[in-house]
């Protein structure tokens, strides 16, 4: 929603609450992830910071996007990091068995 110019503030936080609402109803699972953590703080933090806030417009919109891309793709990062490590992990043990 963030990558398309076309979206209002208003349709933003009609998904957004949609797709809050959808996470919340989930069984929450304690994981000790640092991706899952503050993947969860930032959907928390977003969720304050747009759907609760009276006074979110297109043009507030429009200034966060970036802001909010940026944390979206540090967040991907920190979830690509984790599985990159584990097939780099993958490919010693595998070495490991056949030396």
């Amino acid at each position: 929603m963030l990558r398309d110019k076309h979206v209002s503030s208003k349709d933003f936080v009609l998904k957004f609450e949609q797709l809050k609402k959808r996470f919340d109803e989930r069984a929450e699972i304690h994981l000790d992830s640092e991706y899952h953590q503050q993947l969860k703080e930032y959907i928390v933090r977003l969720y304050h910071a747009t759907c609760t806030d009276e006074n979110f417009t297109d043009q507030t919109l429009d200034d966060i996007r970036e802001a909010e891309m940026s944390n979206l793709n540090r967040l991907q990062k920190l979830k690509n990091g984790t599985s990159y490590k584990k097939d780099k992990h993958k490919a010693k043990r595998q070495n490991e068995e056949w030396g």
